[in-house]
């Protein structure tokens, strides 16, 4: 169920970023949900107050004392909310929320990417190899490099979704490999997670929130659904969903918990059509499709033959 949760609230964001564009910039929109959620996440931490237990019975502090577990969160921070947020509330000055919502699908495979190569905390078979080729073929179909117009119009914004993802699928892999396994609570841990990138967006308030802002309902203007979008994105997308995002994640590791993108692109695709009344060209849905396809592969859901049995395992490496 919050996994399901996870992937309705993140898919609505799309629409919520593009409705908030309409009345504030790419820097305030991404500022906004990041102080929004940490707030949100720090109530709910201060008021249940979650510790872990022990073996022992004993509760731990509620906020973890090493140095070294404060800097790893630095990190997370960075790639979790600063950069993909920017760069997805940027892009979407020049996509559409449907467009953004599907390379958002290829988080999975950004995150194998990554789980495997870079952080070692996973193993992939020859299925999911070709998997992972197959996502990175749709990326390139639903760009459409072949259009002339595609190199000089909204490239821009579709590389900066994928390097957002890029930093999701960094996320997924680095909590894993230096977090996951710590005695720290789901509500702590998504606190600290968006809680330190609060404090790195603040610090960039002058360069990111200090445009004029007028509340009204003229044209330009913040009116109701744009402070609503910006509530959303933030107590939602940026507060709620990142404590079931830590549940999940640690009852399923990276990979199987990137497949929330499975669910992202449909909603984001369904509220942009019906909302918005945005349209797809024909190669957008078939890259998509290919991606999803590449995805199923990735995660040993499909396979290429009955002898390649390491498809449809995850052998997880600690370290």
């Amino acid at each position: 169920m919050q996994f399901l949760a996870m992937g309705l609230v993140w898919g609505s964001s799309f629409l919520f970023m593009k409705v908030a564009l309409e009345g504030v910039s790419f820097g305030q929109v991404a500022w906004s949900r990041t102080v929004l959620g940490a707030l949100a996440l720090g109530i709910i931490v201060l008021v249940t107050r979650p510790r872990v237990v022990d073996a022992s019975g004993t509760a731990g502090p509620v906020l973890p004392r090493e140095k070294a577990v404060w800097g790893h969160f630095l990190v997370v921070s960075l790639t979790t909310c600063v950069i993909p947020y920017l760069c997805f509330a940027w892009a979407e000055q020049y996509v559409s929320s449907s467009l953004a919502s599907i390379y958002n699908a290829t988080t999975p495979i950004m995150t194998a990417l990554m789980a495997t190569l870079v952080f070692r905390v996973e193993r992939l078979g020859g299925s999911r190899w070709f998997g992972v080729g197959l996502g990175i073929l749709g990326v390139l179909v639903v760009i459409g490099p072949w259009q002339v117009a595609a190199l000089t119009g909204s490239v821009a914004g579709q590389l900066a979704c994928l390097v957002a993802t890029l930093c999701y699928g960094f996320t997924f892999g680095y909590q894993r490999r230096f977090l996951s396994q710590r005695p720290i609570a789901p509500a702590t841990f998504a606190f600290l997670s968006i809680g330190v990138s609060a404090v790195v967006m603040l610090a960039l308030t002058p360069v990111l929130a200090l445009q004029p802002v007028a509340f009204g309902s003229g044209e330009g203007e913040v009116d109701w659904r744009i402070a609503g979008s910006l509530l959303a994105l933030g107590v939602l997308g940026t507060g709620l969903a990142y404590i079931w995002n830590i549940n999940v994640l640690r009852a399923w590791g990276p990979t199987g918990t990137s497949t929330v993108t499975y669910v992202t692109p449909v909603v984001g695709v369904a509220l942009g059509m019906l909302l918005l009344g945005e349209r797809l060209s024909w190669h957008e849905p078939v890259g998509a499709a290919l991606v999803l396809v590449g995805i199923l592969f990735a995660q040993g859901r499909l396979r290429l033959g009955r002898r390649d049995r390491s498809a449809v395992s995850s052998s997880v490496m600690r370290g």
